[in-house]
């Protein structure tokens, strides 16, 4: 085995530098102007701004082990298992479901915004779901587990995600009229925009990117979304543009007298790649095994996380509703002059 050029292939795959070495080797720069060599363009920023952000924590002595152990090796795990089931499924639900479409949507300015606004839909629905049923949240948890905010967080997911994520969002794009050619474009822009939205505090303190905080959907507000703070559980769905959050209620700006608290609200074991991965899933298996009856042992699987058989619900709708509770009896104190 060529240990030299198994490393080489990891280095250029991981920095996305292999469409750049092909467009030099050809020349063909006008390849570049492209779906795929526009995608090919940007796929080095966000692995070249996780290096930046690593160093500049470790000059700046910013940077602990448990902010990038998990999420790195968690990368490492899947290039191993699961590297070609998301092209699979896309392409799979393109086939299935775009004979179905009213119209098509190509590749035009208004066909782009168009498509964003039902892709940003599609995500939505997905990453809704992945909050609100139990076994869907733990297929989505590992990229909620880590306990700090950095570029590194992108890799921290469990392998059966994705699948699940496209086969959503594409068949949704698919049934109202975004063109295959469109989809992939968007795909593009929206993996760029979704890994850039976890840069960290080291190179983005405030991360509210100024007059675009109104606009679209920043560093600051995927922060809240990653936030286990009661205030700001389940906010902050879409990934660019914060159509759909709004409609639904769950946008959702930072509260400079809250600090975040990353991470999920068990305690994950530090530094434990396997609790990260499949904890919440062992724990979820725990309680079905446990849980009486076929019926309960169902809804364990598709109700949100925190429901229990026994009524004694700690879901993150129960728990901000205590919250609310309790703010409203404070504010009744100091009002009473109590």
């Amino acid at each position: 085995m060529d240990i030299l050029g198994w490393i080489r292939d990891q280095l250029t795959g991981f920095f996305g530098l292999e469409p750049w070495l092909k467009v030099f080797a050809s020349g063909d720069y006008r390849s570049l102007l492209t779906v795929d060599g526009f995608g090919g363009l940007i796929g080095p920023i966000i692995p070249l701004l996780l290096v930046f952000e690593l160093v500049r924590g470790i000059v700046l002595r910013r940077i602990r082990r448990e902010d990038y152990q998990v999420p790195l090796l968690v990368m490492v795990l899947n290039r191993f298992i699961g590297n070609f089931l998301t092209i699979a499924m896309v392409g799979f639900c393109i086939g299935l479901f775009n004979r179905f479409a009213p119209f098509q949507a190509g590749l035009t300015w208004y066909g782009l915004l168009y498509g964003y606004v039902v892709w940003e839909l599609a995500h939505f629905v997905y990453h809704f779901l992945a909050h609100k049923v139990r076994l869907l949240w733990c297929l989505h948890s590992t990229h909620h587990a880590p306990v700090a905010m950095n570029l590194s967080v992108n890799f921290a997911h469990i392998f059966l995600e994705g699948p699940y994520a496209d086969f959503v969002r594409t068949s949704i794009c698919m049934l109202l009229g975004v063109s295959p050619p469109l989809l992939f474009l968007i795909m593009i822009i929206d993996s760029f925009w979704g890994s850039f939205i976890h840069l960290g505090e080291n190179v983005l303190s405030q991360g509210k990117l100024g007059v675009f905080y109104r606009v679209v959907l920043t560093p600051s507000h995927h922060r809240v979304h990653h936030a286990r703070n009661v205030l700001y559980m389940d906010t902050n769905f879409c990934n660019l543009l914060p159509i759909w959050d709004r409609v639904f209620g769950t946008y959702m700006e930072v509260h400079e007298d809250v600090q975040i608290e990353y991470g999920i609200t068990r305690p994950v074991k530090r530094y434990s790649v396997l609790d990260a991965y499949l904890g919440e899933l062992w724990l979820l298996g725990r309680d079905v095994w446990r849980a009486p009856g076929l019926h309960n042992k169902l809804l364990y699987l598709v109700m949100p996380p925190g429901w229990s058989h026994d009524g004694d619900h700690h879901t993150a709708k129960v728990v901000k509703q205590a919250l609310q509770m309790q703010q409203q009896g404070s504010a009744t104190h100091v009002e009473a002059g109590i």
